[in-house]
């Protein structure tokens, strides 16, 4: 599939806010962010931006791009920041300190 195939909302509109789309993780996420010490990351999550759905194929994968997906690996300036959650785990890619990818990993 391709990053287009992936995208949400129409080819001319903004993507739509994340807050729009899953406002209850938004709020968790903004939640979890502000408890492990990322508060600049947690202000950010107002403003993030659904890009596309993940790639993986997986039925029931409710990960997302927050930012353009990216040609190939995301690069310098990449981390992962793990973060508990019910029912399991956000798993953020994080580059240059913006939010990129947010992986939605349910327990079990």
């Amino acid at each position: 599939m391709t990053a287009a195939a992936g995208r949400v909302g129409g080819a001319d509109a903004p993507p739509p806010l994340l807050r729009e789309v899953r406002p209850e993780l938004a709020a968790e996420l903004e939640e979890l962010l502000r408890g492990a010490g990322e508060e600049r990351l947690a202000r950010s999550v107002p403003g993030l931006r659904v890009h596309g759905r993940c790639r993986c194929g997986e039925a029931g994968c409710a990960s997302l791009y927050t930012a353009p997906p990216p040609e190939g690996g995301y690069g310098p300036g990449h981390r992962n920041l793990v973060l508990p959650w019910e029912p399991g785990m956000l798993v953020l890619d994080v580059v240059d300190g913006r939010i990129a990818f947010l992986e939605v990993l349910p327990d079990g």
